[in-house]
């Protein structure tokens, strides 16, 4: 027999529960992510939970894959789940910047969530990989290319016809100058150093194939793709590096004349080739006795697009006496090199060899938005000049089609400068890596991988794709487990 008093405290124990139920559903929030590549991480994630009732808690979250795009919904009895509402960004809408959520004020009981990601995310993916069977894409868009080439047309019609600023009237950019010399320094040093720190940290380079591994031990990733690299099982045979193995130097053919015709096929074999980015700094004022270049005193006269006549220098009076330029320094033959021999040199010296390598890069990125470089969007063909040359030497995927030539378009800083990327070794004392955790590993440039193994401090640029913050699982066991 149940009594009333009984019944009562059931009705109170049953609404506690259902109150306690409800709670519990509009507290929850899910986070819903998609993305169109792999492996990201929101790292640094700090979660607050703000509720009218409870007060508000704040959790921190561990490291997760998620994609860069991050929808967050929230569940509310009253509404169905949903995307457009109560969503700020502050300051741009960055995917690396804060999102917070906030409830509505028609929606009682609602809860809210804050999500602050971190200023240098970790885990973020390398430069896609351009198979040699597709075209690399332009740096800008087409369609926005030529929708700046209309309104550069009709901004500019009716108005009075404006002379070319240098350098495309075929004066040289006098600020550019001393930066040329600087970047020119800067690679000789670069190599100058590399050739002593190999002496030092160990490099190995695969026999067969162009990759290398920062180590005195291989990885043992079958990823050859050599002569006979079906045999080996995709294993690779290692050797030591050289210097030509870290940094490499494409080549591309001297100008005498940066604004004169096109190199014609027949006489690809006559102009003489250096590497690109030396090509670049003699363009932008470097005087390099092997490879002379012409200089002007007077700006061109345009006659068509394609045509123009010098202007008459014989009226200039003499040139003024020079002001001593830059030296330049020169690299030291493989016979004079010394290595460092100890600690505190060594340290000194991988510094000095990442600042190179950033002014290097850093120069070099300013000097091609002033003078234009090209690069053939199948094979790594440069040419620094406005246009392309004619030479039919490309042989990449269906070049018969295209009888050899290039498909010239805008380079950027990685086409004039490759980076060799390699694995990045988390533990010195333990270097070797095993094939089951290549998932957990991060990768680097190959010069910024010698100078952090010689004790150089990690520049903030490449942690992203260093992982420094992912945990190496100890065994594969550990690493099956992880989600």
């Amino acid at each position: 027999m149940i009594f009333p008093n009984d019944l009562i405290n059931l009705q109170k124990i049953y609404d506690q529960v259902i109150g306690e139920i409800h709670l519990f559903k509009e507290s929850i929030i899910l986070i819903k992510a998609w993305c169109y590549y792999e492996s990201r991480t929101l790292a640094g994630m700090s979660c607050s939970l703000i509720s009218p009732d409870l007060g508000s808690t704040s959790l921190l979250c561990k490291q997760t894959f998620l994609s860069p795009k991050i929808g967050i919904l929230r569940y509310n009895s009253r509404q169905d789940l949903q995307f457009r509402d109560s969503i700020k960004f502050s300051g741009k809408k960055s995917r690396h910047q804060q999102i917070s959520r906030v409830s509505s004020p028609n929606l009682c009981r609602t809860r809210s969530l804050v999500i602050n990601c971190s200023d240098n995310p970790q885990n973020v993916d390398l430069p896609r990989y351009y198979s040699k069977k597709e075209k690399k894409p332009f740096p800008v868009p087409i369609v926005e290319l030529r929708r700046a080439a209309r309104e550069r047309m009709k901004s500019s019609k009716g108005q009075p016809k404006r002379s070319a600023p240098p350098p495309k009237n075929g004066l040289l950019v006098q600020r550019m100058i001393p930066l040329a010399y600087a970047v020119l320094n800067a690679r000789t040093s670069l190599i100058n150093n590399l050739n002593k720190l190999i002496k030092v940290v160990p490099v190995q380079a695969c026999k067969y194939c162009n990759e290398i591994h920062v180590g005195p031990v291989g990885h043992p990733f079958r990823s050859c793709q050599g002569q006979n690299s079906s045999i080996r099982n995709g294993k690779h045979e290692w050797v030591d590096a050289r210097v030509e193995d870290i940094f490499i130097q494409i080549e591309a053919f001297h100008l005498y004349d940066r604004l004169g015709k096109r190199i014609p096929h027949e006489e690809r074999f006559s102009v003489p080739r250096l590497p690109a980015l030396i090509e670049l700094c003699i363009q932008a004022g470097v005087d390099l006795p092997d490879f002379p270049t012409k200089r002007r005193r007077k700006p061109i006269i345009r006659i068509s697009k394609s045509e123009f006549i010098d202007a008459d220098e014989s009226e200039l009076p003499d040139l003024p006496p020079e002001e001593p330029k830059p030296v330049l320094l020169a690299e030291i033959p493989d016979r004079e090199i010394i290595p460092p021999s100890n600690e505190q040199e060594i340290l000194s010296l991988a510094e000095e060899t990442l600042q190179s390598w950033e002014k290097m890069r850093s120069g070099a990125n300013r000097l091609m938005k002033m003078y234009p470089v090209r690069v053939c969007g199948y094979c790594p063909e440069i040419h620094v000049g406005p246009t392309g040359h004619k030479a039919q030497n490309c042989g990449a995927f269906k070049h018969q089609q295209r009888n050899g030539q290039h498909g010239w378009q805008t380079a950027v800083l990685d086409d004039l400068i490759p980076p060799r990327y390699v694995w990045h070794v988390p533990n010195l004392q333990e270097p070797m890596l095993q094939k089951e955790l290549r998932n957990f590993y991060g990768q680097a440039p190959a010069v910024v991988e010698i100078c952090v193994q010689a004790g150089a401090a990690v520049p903030e640029q490449y942690k992203p794709t260093m992982r420094l913050d992912v945990g190496i699982p100890s065994s594969v066991r550990e690493a099956e487990m992880v989600v």
